[in-house]
């Protein structure tokens, strides 16, 4: 009798276990392991991080927000000085040529190589290319004064400044906003030895322009600034700004 009744408990199990669900519910795993607030660990500098992080892509603007991101966090980890503008610029009308390039985005470069009198060039692309700029306005940069594995950081800046748009004038001025420390909107004055070193430079890479009408340009500049006791040139002694009427 006993036997029977184990029999026919088993065969109720048995139909139990039968009707639809029941199989599933018993085989599902168990969840997962729940987590309160107070058992997740957040690292106390990580809000910090992502704020910074947030405001340097609103300013910078990247067209690629994972390639510059990687550029940004990468130089975060070593330390060095970020792909960050310092301000949001505005779209640039007057460039004749869409490169992709401002005077912000050089700016940035200038503070990541600026301290350097020659800069290695596959480091340069790989920030060029963490700026979201096209490898190849690059690489054509780089045809206007060819060299081997290294380049002098001021005439890669001149360069840049010359592709900008405009004449050499206009590019001693990118070159002036960029290099001076004075405030936004001042006379961005920047030392005259380096204005007229640059000026060689890019004039030299013009056939055009005689080497006797530069070195008179600049003698006729450096005896209008000659009462100055801090050897510095301003925008307004070389640059008049054209109104439209």
């Amino acid at each position: 009798m006993g036997v029977l009744c184990d029999f026919a408990a088993h065969i109720r199990q048995w139909e139990i276990d039968q009707k639809p669900g029941r199989g599933l519910r018993r085989a599902m795993p168990l969840p997962d392991s729940m987590f309160c607030a107070q058992q997740i660990h957040i690292p106390p500098e990580l809000p910090d991080i992502l704020k910074q992080f947030t405001k340097a892509a609103i300013r910078t603007q990247p067209a690629d927000v994972l390639q510059w991101s990687a550029g940004y966090f990468s130089a975060l980890a070593r330390g060095d000085p970020l792909p960050v503008k310092d301000r949001i610029e505005m779209p640039v009308a007057t460039q004749k040529t869409d490169t992709g390039l401002t005077q912000g985005l050089l700016k940035v470069l200038h503070k990541q190589c600026g301290h350097k009198q020659y800069v290695d060039l596959a480091d340069l692309e790989q920030k060029w290319k963490n700026l979201c700029l096209p490898v190849e306005k690059f690489r054509a940069l780089l045809q206007l004064d060819p060299c081997g594995k290294n380049m002098e950081w001021m005439k890669f800046l001149a360069l840049g400044c010359s592709m900008l748009g405009g004449s050499l004038n206009s590019a001693m001025k990118n070159l002036c906003e960029i290099l001076t420390t004075d405030p936004e909107g001042g006379p961005a004055r920047i030392p005259f030895e380096t204005f007229s070193y640059v000026y060689r430079y890019l004039s030299g890479l013009d056939s055009e322009i005689p080497a006797a009408d530069t070195e008179s340009y600049l003698a006729s500049l450096k005896e209008n600034i000659s009462t100055r006791k801090s050897g510095l040139i301003a925008l307004s002694d070389f640059f008049v700004l054209k109104r439209k009427f």
